[in-house]
């Protein structure tokens, strides 16, 4: 079992890293509706730059598979998920109770497709996380997701569905520890009100504090019960730039990564909180926000990197662009090369934009006040918590491939919106796998009842043994993380067996 440290084959930090890019090319379709600031689209602009720099022939290029309604429950109440599933803008008008009672129809509108645009966001996520835990890739992007906002029974701040939460419950299968870190100018609440009371995923969230949405992450909100001092909070003030910014981003996650040692990180990497967003009120450059990417990478640890906030598109484009090259070990030109969106990149057209002259009201005295107590908090865990071995719920089950995705192995078209790899080569190998644990299953079926049969024929009659237990205790492991807020199937990997099963449990 992996139990964090620098665990990627991938080498020292120069060194490429293998990279699953999650994108669906309807993504940019979804509008939330006029003079909303939310823009799906901005996922579009992003990929348009990617492809024109050349970085997609770099990555294994995949369209998720739409987070089905019991994937979404895995967090989220039924009768939430329903009511997502079923509200239209023609059919809203007769639910106004339920409107109010899951907090949708403001902030977060209901708008054409929005079930839909859930599905894909977070089946992106749950898809990256699924390649992580298989060890098909070192680093998975999802640029659609990062939805950090939303809570088991309702949306807040643009977020419907919290695909985070969803990613972390899948990392947990197979890690003992997540670390989840946010680096977007709003407080990550929704993913740490879900692992507030566990100790087995550390969140860390970098946001401005005070008179602010969501209004939450003070510094002395540290976690509850077994989860006390595995809740981070960074709060921040207007205007704090690349180098206030690091002085604390990087002594924290060091210590963080030292004494909490995750399996696996997962980091949000919200725009808003650059330079000039139409929201934020931050002063970071590209480039200082994607060295938190940066850093991350550092440490060889299996690394979902997600979306979230960015309301001047032009810049949210330019930045997931850089850091899918920073992910990837490539140094992007700043010039851009024309692309079908370049006019929004005048009149520079260049990659990066200066950060502005705005006053940062961080004093040197606040950083290091906050340096000082979150180092003491973590100071407090004395060593990383170990995890019961368990019954371990079922991996996650992905729908096959359509037969039109058949043909993912072409090379990228550089006049196409989208490359989606076939995943088959990938799948063989899981199945090979599949199929040698099943034979391993029986062989110890075989060697038990051999074992039993010898007792009874030494002592007589004995009481009877459940094999099926005796096999499931045999193979067991860590179970993913109960907080009393999700129901996970409770099913061993005995089910292959029984149902004779031997599909893929990845895309």
């Amino acid at each position: 079992m992996e139990t964090g440290g620098n665990s990627l084959p991938s080498g020292p930090d120069g060194v490429k890293r293998k990279l699953c890019y999650f994108y669906d090319p309807e993504v940019g379709n979804y509008y939330y509706g006029q003079g909303h600031p939310m823009k799906p689209h901005r996922v579009r602009m992003t990929h348009a730059l990617l492809a024109q720099y050349g970085l997609l022939q770099q990555m294994q290029v995949l369209k998720p598979f739409p987070a089905r309604d019991r994937d979404l429950s895995r967090f989220h109440a039924d009768d939430y998920v329903a009511f997502l599933r079923g509200i239209t803008p023609e059919t809203q008008q007769d639910q106004l109770r339920a409107l109010k009672r899951f907090n949708v129809g403001e902030d977060s509108p209901v708008f054409d497709g929005l079930f839909s645009f859930c599905q894909t966001y977070a089946g992106g996520s749950v898809g990256g996380a699924v390649k992580l835990n298989h060890e098909f890739c070192d680093i998975a992007v999802n640029w659609a997701g990062g939805l950090h906002h939303a809570k088991k029974c309702e949306a807040s701040g643009f977020c419907y569905v919290n695909d985070i939460v969803l990613a972390i419950l899948e990392l947990l299968k197979k890690h003992e520890r997540v670390l989840y870190v946010d680096i977007d100018i709003h407080h990550g609440d929704g993913v740490e009100e879900a692992f507030y009371t566990t100790d087995r995923v550390m969140t860390v969230s970098f946001h401005k504090f005070g008179d602010y949405f969501p209004g939450t992450g003070d510094i002395r909100d540290i976690g509850h019960a077994k989860g006390k001092y595995y809740s981070l909070n960074v709060p921040l003030d207007d205007g704090i730039d690349d180098e206030s910014y690091q002085s604390l981003f990087k002594p924290i996650i060091e210590k963080v990564m030292e004494v909490f040692r995750p399996g696996a990180v997962v980091l949000q990497c919200g725009a808003d909180s650059l330079s000039g967003d139409r929201l934020g009120c931050f002063n970071l450059s590209i480039k200082g926000h994607a060295e938190c990417v940066r850093y991350m990478r550092s440490f060889n640890v299996p690394l979902l990197l997600l979306g979230g906030g960015g309301y001047t598109i032009r810049n949210v484009a330019r930045c997931w662009c850089y850091e899918t090259g920073v992910a990837l070990g490539v140094e992007v030109d700043d010039k851009m090369p024309h692309n079908e969106y370049y006019e929004y990149f005048g009149p520079d057209y260049t990659l990066h934009v200066a950060p502005s002259n705005m006053e940062n009201k961080n004093s040197r005295q606040l950083l290091e006040d906050i340096r000082a107590k979150l180092l003491d908090n973590l100071s407090k865990l004395q060593h990383a918590p170990s995890v019961p071995f368990q019954e371990r719920p079922p991996d996650t089950e992905l729908p096959e491939a359509d037969d039109d995705q058949e043909d993912g192995d072409e090379r990228w078209d550089p006049n196409s919106d989208m490359e989606i790899d076939n995943p088959k080569q990938s799948d063989d190998a899981l199945r090979k796998r599949i199929l040698s644990n099943i034979q391993e299953i029986r062989m110890q079926k075989q060697i038990i009842e051999s074992m039993v049969k010898d007792q009874e024929h030494q002592n007589g009659v004995a009481e009877p043994v459940n094999i099926m237990d005796i096999v499931a205790e045999e193979i067991s492991c860590p179970k993913a993380l109960d907080v009393g807020l999700m129901s996970i199937d409770e099913q061993s990997s005995i089910k292959l067996e029984q149902d004779n099963s031997n599909k893929p449990s990845d895309q």
